[in-house]
């Protein structure tokens, strides 16, 4: 983002915020439901970074809303303490606690299990606020008499009352919430929250520590919750007992659909619907109990007619009106038919060797002189079925090794052994001399051994030049790094080795392009450059040619080349002939063992891999 458009947003924000109170009084707006729009809008911010951002749905964060509001009102209420200030940024801490606490639980899960874990959280919560601290909260009665913050700041003091006088306290914390949940999403961490959104399996795989990042995107959230259940009972004067209510989450998830999750300010919009539609069907149309049906029919209309919320259709319809719309469209088609453009631009990264050492750059060189990979007895069994058993396979610095087999022969679990997405029954696994046997998928990309997919595992509603950025920041900032308020621009080393990835896997014509805009053959480069950004010292590719057409098995066949000099590869492929030419050495798999090993030459012409291949047909594989 250019310096002149850096703090558009914010600034756009705040001249909003001061705006309010001189617009709205003419439309017969009332202050106090102003003063809870933002409220609620507050609290959604962070529960649109856990949902919006991280793909979590959590039905618990009424949980963390009470915690904050009845610890900061206790606290000003029945403990006497002085300052509402702190006594609300204690009560956000002590949610935030709570937060860590629960989320090292719920986060064991994914899916409905952590939506249903979150669930009981929020229920457990309500009855604990009613039965066991009843004496601290006041159980069904709440806690009365919460006072309104007074602000010295040596030449006069601030008092804020209620109505539109405590608006301009209300804003301000509105302000410094969404001003920090920008820093948060447009920093690394905020990048990678979204890559786990898109694709948690492939953000894991490339480096990334994704139980910490949901962790931390969980706290946040209950962060902000805490904050403004605090001021839930500065606003009111009270902090009411229904603040813990499971009815509590679930308007506040209804909020954000309706506003556009994934926005920070879809909430704060969707509570304006909400709470707007509520007053004046109460208030003017005098509908009673009866307005809950009413609001329940818009927001299925509002879900239905507009899936990305409010703000998404207004996005949608300025891309329309602008033709921006059309534009995001048209490269797939382009894509699709480009082959020959595409190869053609393909056959200059052969030539041009230069840039495949460039990338190992970052990653401090190893001093171990063995064997770079050493599997020894490795075998895996699924019950009584036998995948893979006693194998021993060695690779050593700078090998270029093919692994083929006929179907079954237990290639796909031998590869997963290796990446240690699979744990082995017994053997054991060395790289770089190193015991890595058992690790997780995570542990061994930070060490340098990454792998790319049969299946493309992508972050497809994100651009191309976003997918690289992510697995780049893998290696540059370790598997976990809280640089939440971070500028990803002054990542050292960060653009440089993001262009380079680009230009190796020839896609730095579409560095912006969404991934699910790519032809399929654009998306097969891109899953061997996501394993390429992190300065792998071994790459591990997984059928790099399936599904290709056979020109562009040719070409990916060149491009392979281009990219194994100067590091360690193991190709697992079904397309022999391309393996054939590629490789070094020939590992066979049959029936889950090592049946033999050699250079090309030999595979072709060995007894053993004819009859396992072709029934003993000989001289097939020379041809």
């Amino acid at each position: 983002m250019s310096g002149q458009r850096r703090f558009l947003v914010e600034t756009l924000t705040a001249i909003g915020l001061i705006a309010v109170p001189f617009v709205l009084p003419y439309f017969d707006s009332a202050p106090n439901t102003v003063n809870r729009i933002l409220v609620w809008g507050l609290f959604g911010i962070g529960f649109d970074i856990l949902f919006g951002y991280t793909g979590l749905l959590s039905f618990g964060q009424s949980a963390f809303y009470g915690t904050g509001g009845f610890v900061a009102a206790y606290l000003l209420t029945r403990a006497g303490f002085p300052n509402v200030v702190l006594a609300l940024i204690i009560g956000m801490v002590a949610a935030a606690f709570v937060g860590y606490l629960i989320g090292l639980l719920a986060l064991r899960r994914t899916g409905i299990y952590f939506a249903m874990i979150t669930v009981a959280i929020a229920e457990i919560f309500y009855f604990v606020e009613f039965n066991p601290l009843a004496h601290w909260t006041g159980g069904e009665n709440g806690l009365p008499g919460v006072p309104t913050p007074t602000i010295y700041l040596g030449f006069t003091t601030l008092h804020f009352t209620s109505g539109w006088s405590l608006y301009p306290f209300l804003a301000f914390c509105y302000f410094i919430g969404i001003v920090i949940a920008l820093r948060i999403v447009r920093s690394p961490v905020g990048a990678i929250l979204t890559a786990i959104r898109e694709n948690p399996l492939r953000a894991a795989a490339v480096g990334h520590s994704v139980q910490g990042y949901k962790l931390t995107a969980f706290v946040i959230a209950a962060a902000y919750a805490g904050l403004a259940g605090g001021l839930l009972g500065v606003m009111q004067a009270f902090m009411p007992p229904d603040a813990f209510m499971f009815d509590t989450s679930g308007q506040l998830i209804m909020q954000t659909a309706i506003g556009g999750r994934g926005t920070l300010f879809g909430p704060l919009v969707g509570a304006g619907v909400w709470l707007f539609l509520q007053d004046f069907l109460q208030a003017t149309l005098k509908l009673g109990a009866e307005w809950k049906l009413v609001l329940g029919v818009v927001f299925v209309l509002l879900v239905s007619f507009l899936r990305q919320g409010i703000i998404g259709g207004i996005k949608d319809l300025y891309g329309f009106v602008s033709g921006k719309a059309v534009a995001r469209a048209e490269p797939q088609e382009a894509a699709d038919g480009a082959g020959e453009e595409q190869n053609a631009a393909q056959a200059q990264v052969v030539q041009a060797p230069a840039v495949a050492p460039m990338l190992a750059r970052h990653r401090a060189p190893s001093s171990f002189t063995g064997p770079i990979l050493q599997a020894t007895g490795l075998t895996k069994h699924y019950g009584g079925v036998l995948a893979n058993t006693n194998i021993d396979f060695t690779v050593n610095q700078g090998e270029l090794r093919g692994i083929i087999g006929p179907n079954g022969a237990g290639k796909s679990t031998f590869f997963k052994m290796l990446t240690c997405e699979v744990v082995p029954t017994s053997g054991k696994i060395l790289f770089e001399g190193r015991d890595i046997t058992g690790m997780s998928v995570t542990d061994v990309c930070q060490l340098g051994l990454t792998k790319s997919y049969q299946v493309n595992q992508l972050f497809n509603r994100l651009t191309v030049r976003q997918n690289l950025t992510i697995a780049a920041l893998a290696e540059l900032r370790g598997k976990f790094r809280l640089d939440m308020l971070g500028n990803m621009s002054k990542i050292r080393g960060l653009d440089e080795q993001v262009e380079h990835t680009l230009e190796l896997v020839n896609l730095t014509g579409r560095p912006d392009t969404p991934v699910s805009q790519l032809a399929y053959g654009e998306k097969r480069r891109l899953e061997v450059g996501l394993a390429l950004a992190s300065s792998p010292s071994l790459l591990l590719l997984d059928e790099p040619l399936a599904g290709m057409s056979p020109r562009e098995r040719v070409e990916t066949v060149k491009l392979l080349k281009s990219i194994s000099r100067g590091r360690t590869m193991i190709i697992i492929d079904h397309d022999m002939d391309a393996l054939f030419e590629l490789a070094e050495r020939i590992t066979v798999l049959q029936e889950g063992r090592v049946l033999v090993e050699g250079t090309p030459d030999e595979i072709k012409g060995d007894a053993d891999v004819q009859e396992a291949y072709l029934g003993g047909v000989q001289g097939v594989l020379e041809q």
